[in-house]
């Protein structure tokens, strides 16, 4: 077979073509070398180990962390043979690996978004109280996504929840949560946006000092709460973030309130307010006895003395006469005093009462239960083909085999 004549430009166009079929996106790992930038437009480094070296281009755009010769990353890419027969590769993404490079690419990136003012205290927003809508972004097959609704669940619930899956750790998650925090961001459906990933290793947890990803956290129109990795970890999102959290349960735990202290604090509320209504009841009391006690030691014991001197008989007349004129009228007005007390008393405890049986039906409604009866159910369980889950209905708990998992269709893919 007679082998074909190719021009130089059909060799190059034929011999990326077989590239860009065979490997249309390759991953690459190896140390920095000859780093520079040109024009202040592209990115021209080595990827290197001990026994070879490889040529790479990127826009300076599409860099999304310092870079320096030394350091170890790993490079999505896509191999070209130039027009000048060089042959390259175009990064496409990439990240820093092993500790020390994850480490000095971490340290220069935040100095670098320190001295721009991107974590200044002052451009943090506090978050609202009583939040209706939340808007979380995170892998729903993960450990911390769970314990997250765990407790947002166990607490004061009742806030509509709405999920953007996503991946949290690899090349493509940066790009992932920054369409969805836009998505978030374009619908203003949500008052709070939260960020969660569980806990990993530095590398696991890299994608979260991302730079786009950093200055889309914030530059967000919504207020943003993070809760990655354990409290020992800190990432840039958490720098860029209005609040940080130390875990996603902690976030849960800052963004709703405890249903069981105020429970607690309300009962307590009201047994104040009992031993007050009736403390003052006493005291009224108290003070009626002492007041007729003091009218009869001013005002009766001088007529007597005088009565029994001038007539034993008068005695009895003028005391029953003093009675009359003296104690009934106050005796009555005494009485009403207690009463209008009592009543006021009544009413403020009334109101209370109120109060805590509004309150009360508000917790009812919010009972997990109330949501069953409506017809809704809870999937529990390892949500993997072939894995065993637990159904909870109302009335029923059904227990199911997971025989395929489609990937659902939404526009953050």
């Amino acid at each position: 077979m007679e082998m074909p004549k190719l021009t130089p430009a059909e060799f190059i166009a034929t011999t990326n073509q077989i590239l860009e079929a065979d490997l249309s996106g390759v991953l690459i790992e190896g140390e920095v070398a000859s780093f520079k930038v040109n024009q202040g437009k592209w990115v021209f480094f080595d990827l290197k180990d001990e026994e070879a070296s490889v040529n790479c281009f990127m826009p300076v755009w599409e860099l999304r962390l310092p870079l320096e010769d030394g350091m170890k990353v790993i490079v999505k890419a896509v191999p070209k043979l130039t027009k000048w027969g060089k042959f390259s590769v175009t990064v496409k993404a990439v990240r820093p690996v092993g500790a020390g490079s994850l480490k000095k690419a971490y340290e220069m990136l935040k100095k670098k978004l320190m001295k721009e003012g991107l974590f200044a205290p002052e451009k943090k927003r506090k978050l609202p109280e009583n939040i209706g809508k939340l808007g979380i972004i995170s892998s729903t097959q993960a450990a911390g996504y769970a314990d997250f609704l765990k407790i947002l669940n166990a607490r004061w619930g009742g806030m509509k929840v709405t999920v953007a899956h996503t991946q949290v750790q690899g090349l493509e998650a940066p790009d992932q949560i920054i369409r969805a925090l836009n998505y978030f961001n374009e619908h203003g459906e949500v008052e709070v946006i939260a960020i969660l990933r569980g806990g990993g290793s530095a590398d696991d947890l890299s994608a979260f000092n991302d730079e786009k990803l950093v200055r889309a956290i914030a530059g967000s129109k919504i207020p943003i709460i993070t809760g990655i990795g354990h409290e020992v970890d800190e990432s840039l999102a958490d720098l860029a973030a209005d609040q940080r959290a130390s875990t996603p349960s902690n976030a849960a735990e800052l963004l709703t309130r405890d249903r069981k202290a105020e429970q607690r604090e309300l009962q307590e509320k009201i047994r104040r307010i009992r031993k007050k209504i009736e403390e003052e009841i006493l005291r009224v009391e108290s003070e009626s006895v002492r007041k007729v006690k003091e009218i009869s030691r001013r005002v009766l014991e001088p007529k007597i003395m005088l009565a029994r001197k001038q007539n034993q008989e008068k005695v009895e007349q003028v005391s029953r006469g003093i009675l009359m004129r003296y104690l009934e009228p106050m005796s009555q007005k005494v009485q009403e005093s207690v009463q209008k007390v009592k009543e006021k008393l009544g009413e403020e405890l009334k109101k209370q009462e109120e109060n805590l049986r509004y309150k009360i039906k508000i917790l009812e409604a919010m009972n997990p239960e109330k949501v069953l009866r409506q017809g809704y159910a809870i999937l529990s369980g390892k949500i993997s083909p072939g894995e065993k889950v637990k159904i909870t209905t109302f009335e029923k708990e059904i227990k199911a085999e997971i025989k395929e998992i489609y990937e659902r269709k939404n526009d953050l893919k």
